[in-house]
């Protein structure tokens, strides 16, 4: 496995290529693996493949499907939007801090629909919904009410109880472990 040398010719030993340059910059929030470099240029990307498209398990005009919610979200919206909050940031926010805002916001500019229509992006990129029948924010901004009614149907029927919140519903799963710190065994001191 040695290179072969010409008549008369010295061997020369072959250099391995360069490793590639580091991954420098900031990651990219888009999900496409890749580095994004103060000057623009894209240091390195990993081609990834894209999860697949599901349609929403209801229609954004289904608010009937569920009368008692429909019927708090008419009255007061911030409940719903809360309780939808609350589990697509997976616990980080609760439902009363998120529907305050949401009132806050409605209250002083008239404009929730901006907030809320970045949880119904958030919701998408988590479940990997469709993003129909338009864009996020027109479909707040025409139909708020009804988005948020489509928003919570839809966490519902993937098996959250949302009167619960996320915490509790982690315990019905038996998912506790990620939120508990590991326990001591009796042999184990310090």
């Amino acid at each position: 496995m040695y290179p072969k040398a010409d008549e008369g010719a010295p061997l020369r030993a072959q250099a391995a290529p360069p490793p590639p340059p580091p991954a420098t910059g900031f990651p990219m929030s888009g999900g496409g693996g890749g580095y994004y470099q103060a000057g623009g240029a894209t240091a390195a990307l990993a081609v990834q493949a894209q999860a697949p498209v599901a349609a929403w398990s209801t229609g954004l005009c289904d608010c009937f499907d569920d009368c008692s919610n429909c019927c708090v979200t008419c009255l007061c919206p911030c409940i719903t939007f809360g309780q939808i909050a609350e589990i697509i940031d997976r616990g980080s926010t609760s439902c009363g801090t998120s529907g305050a805002l949401y009132t806050l916001i409605m209250l002083l500019t008239g404009c929730q629909c901006v907030f809320s229509c970045f949880y119904r992006a958030k919701m998408r990129a988590q479940y990997g919904l469709q993003e129909s029948p338009c864009a996020d924010c027109c479909v707040h901004w025409c139909c708020e009410y009804c988005a948020l009614c489509q928003e919570y149907r839809e966490l519902k029927k993937r098996g959250f109880d949302m009167k619960l919140g996320w915490h509790a519903n982690m315990e019905r799963q038996g998912r506790t472990a990620a939120t508990m710190p590991p326990q001591m065994h009796p042999g184990m001191t310090r």
